[in-house]
């Protein structure tokens, strides 16, 4: 099962067509421009004008103390020390170039939600080598070709090192990054020829995710069915394509701001669902997040309420899954300013942490703030800060100076803390961007 936590110049035209519609027409050229400042369109958003918020510099802190702690924090995750401060890992050249995979030392796997987080964060910072060396690793070892296997299309969400694998079928959250880092990195790198023709392989993937047919069929844990990773009646995104549980979603899997780029520069057929799974996604965390806490639970149903899946009761809790729900609402406000419900939830999520004591909140709760432990932990405090994106409340800042004020996480559980506190440095440093084609900037 998934995780317990868990372009071109041709198309110019539609693209501010669709904007258009939808908002106001913005500067051409590339949307992400680095330098612009904090401020932020209120009307339309970041992915159009171009201007992100830079959560640090309104805290404070120097521009070029906060491209140094960027910095400082990729070189200790991705080149580190392999014993203790690294989650990167060479492995190797193939036919096509170098190899590289981002482990999960706790558990001492590799998942597609780390792969492809590796990569946006290597697009974002321009570090192509990077990408391209993980890209390539989860081609040769995760991705399934085989027409006749139930995740024909799809990643293998956990597999070991050497490329074994653990379980054969997806996480979709793996796939959404995936999509989206492949698109960004065709818009500021431009297309290569076959592995590395990205565009190209966003839109198979893309088009899979949404179209692909039911497939039944061996895996390394017996016979499985599996389908499509949107349901296309509730335009909404699965917890799994196995059909047993393929009625469920997960909050943290929803990624409204991600669709909005699909329905602008993905496989044009399909735009009209992106935007429609954008909006519904909108409507599912204001369902699904409680309405004292702003809490949501790691795994829930179509309609919102929480499930506790058989063999993971905890599921209808908030736990590691359920952190990441804020960032993503969060980034969905501060990118395309659609859904002012957004500001609300991250001010009642943050009031309820500040509640808590904001050196001494723990990591898992149920969904009406009865603590469950787990601690403090660098993951959470990166994601709340995050949710400043959103917030409009002066106490957001004080998230903010807890992000900056954490170092890069070392030691045994550097994983998942770490792509979350890297992820969110870029967000608060207002250099996480949506990459636009050249003279097709929405």
């Amino acid at each position: 099962m998934p995780h317990p936590r868990a372009f071109h110049a041709a198309f110019a035209a539609f693209l501010v067509a669709s904007i258009l519609g939808a908002c106001s027409a913005a500067p051409s050229g590339l949307v992400s421009r680095p330098g612009d400042g904090p401020a932020v369109d209120a009307a339309t958003g970041a992915a159009v004008t171009g201007r992100y918020a830079d959560l640090f510099a309104e805290a404070g802190y120097p521009r070029d103390g906060i491209d140094a702690k960027i910095e400082s924090a990729f070189a200790q995750l991705f080149h580190g020390d392999p014993e203790h401060e690294a989650v990167y890992y060479d492995a190797g050249r193939n036919a096509d170039g170098p190899l590289a995979y981002i482990l999960d030392v706790n558990n001492d796997d590799v998942r597609s939600e780390g792969m492809s987080y590796g990569m946006m964060i290597a697009v974002q910072l321009d570090r192509k080598r990077e990408f391209d060396a993980l890209w390539n690793w989860a081609m040769t070892h995760t991705y399934h070709a085989d027409p006749a296997h139930p995740a024909h299309g799809y990643f293998a969400w956990s597999v070991k090192a050497d490329g074994t694998a653990i379980d054969e079928m997806p996480a979709p959250d793996g796939e959404e990054y995936f999509i989206t880092a492949l698109y960004f990195a065709s818009a500021r790198w431009g297309d290569g020829e076959g592995l590395y023709d990205y565009r190209a392989h966003a839109d198979r993937i893309l088009h899979d995710v949404l179209h692909r047919e039911p497939v039944t069929g061996p895996t390394n844990r017996g016979e499985m069915t599996a389908t499509n990773l949107f349901d296309r009646d509730a335009k909404m995104v699965r917890f799994t394509p196995d059909v047993v549980n393929a009625a469920h979603t997960d909050a943290s899997y929803h990624l409204p701001a991600f669709y909005e780029v699909w329905a602008r520069v993905g496989p044009e057929a399909d735009r009209g669902f992106w935007r429609e799974a954008a909006r519904t996604s909108r409507d599912y965390f204001a369902r699904a997040a409680h309405p004292r806490t702003g809490l949501t639970s790691d795994y829930g149903n179509f309609d919102g309420t929480p499930w506790a899946a058989s063999w993971h009761p905890g599921s209808a809790d908030f736990r590691y899954d359920a952190w990441r729900s804020a960032m993503n609402w969060s980034v969905d406000w501060s990118w395309w300013r659609a859904d002012p419900r957004q500001v609300e939830l991250s001010n009642r999520l943050q009031a309820f942490f500040a509640a808590q004591g904001m050196d001494g909140y723990q990591s898992l709760y149920t969904l009406d703030g009865t603590p469950l432990g787990g601690g403090l932990t660098t993951g959470l405090v990166a994601m709340n800060a995050v949710a400043a994106l959103a917030a409009d409340h002066p106490r957001r800042l004080d998230f903010v100076r807890a992000l900056w004020e954490r170092p890069a996480p070392t030691g045994q559980h550097r994983y998942y803390d770490g792509m979350l506190y890297m992820m969110a440095l870029l967000h608060a440093g207002g250099r996480f961007r949506a990459w636009w084609p050249e003279g097709a900037a929405p």
